[in-house]
């Protein structure tokens, strides 16, 4: 079975372990979503390259800013530098395309000054919000575009963990910042990934107000099961896992942060 190609009566279950609503939607694409880590070593050509760009800056972005932007990494010496400063992922040597989307306020900066005015807005958290933000509907975006003609994709958050590093890396400017990268390729037939489950809707989209506490035993029980099936510690159940990554060693040196965007340009005020 191709990824991507599946109907609502497969992708379904697999999100929320109950049966499909309908057995064919247009939408059905958009439950077929899943992280590839393996590639199939075909290239993306230049001209859909360009096109896939181009759905990425078509995604609503705050006030016109181009708050963002991504270095768009072919060097393989390059690639091999980020992969090993990302926790040593072959995704990120082996995809057909890798990008590095960036908090962008280094244009911005620069169209303040050259018409006299004081940049100082740009050291708020607001302007970095407002680039994270952008960056992220950019990216999904593209990626939305790309799966819907059979190309895979992996974000990569590690990008964070060595934000001097990275900076070096890309020779990022003041004003710039390393925010996640991003794989994209055509997924090797013989390594599908799986399509992993999700919270019930009522469990994240809630009515009117916040509700008061949450049973997550529905959601331990089918992640548990999706762990085991991909040859994990089923006992480990989901909010074993997710508790130990909001400690501070989970974090894995993204604690550090501030102090790094502090040093990029971004005063956060």
């Amino acid at each position: 079975m191709e990824i991507f190609n599946e109907n609502l009566s497969e992708t379904w279950p697999k999100r929320y372990g109950t049966e499909a609503p309908a057995s064919s939607h247009p939408l059905d694409r958009f439950l077929t979503h899943r992280s590839v880590r393996k590639y199939s070593g075909k290239p993306i050509e230049p001209e859909l390259r360009e096109l896939l760009f181009a759905a990425a800056q078509s995604a609503a972005t705050s006030s016109n800013l181009s708050a963002w932007s991504a270095v768009v990494v072919d060097d393989p010496d390059q690639r091999e530098k980020l992969a090993k400063l990302v926790g040593n992922q072959s995704q990120v040597r082996e995809a057909a395309i890798f990008l590095a989307f960036l908090a962008d306020h280094a244009k911005l900066s620069a169209s303040a000054k050259s018409h006299g005015e004081s940049p100082a807005g740009l050291e708020a958290v607001e302007m970095l919000l407002v680039s994270a933000i952008d960056a992220a509907l950019a990216a999904e975006r593209l990626v939305c575009a790309a799966e819907s003609i059979g190309i895979g994709s992996c974000y990569i958050g590690s990008l964070r963990n060595d934000p001097a590093g990275v900076a070096e890396v890309l020779q990022l400017p003041h004003g710039t910042f390393g925010l996640f990268g991003l794989c994209l390729g055509y997924p090797d037939p013989s390594a599908p990934p799986s399509v992993k489950p999700r919270m019930q809707q009522v469990e994240v989209f809630h009515q009117d107000v916040y509700p008061d506490g949450w049973d997550p035993s529905d959601y331990n029980r089918r992640m548990s099961e999706f762990y085991l099936e991909e040859g994990m510690k089923g006992d480990v159940t989901w909010t074993m896992r997710s508790g130990k990554r909001v400690t501070l060693p989970g974090l894995n040196g993204r604690d550090t942060l501030l102090a790094a965007l502090q040093k990029q340009g971004f005063a956060l005020l």
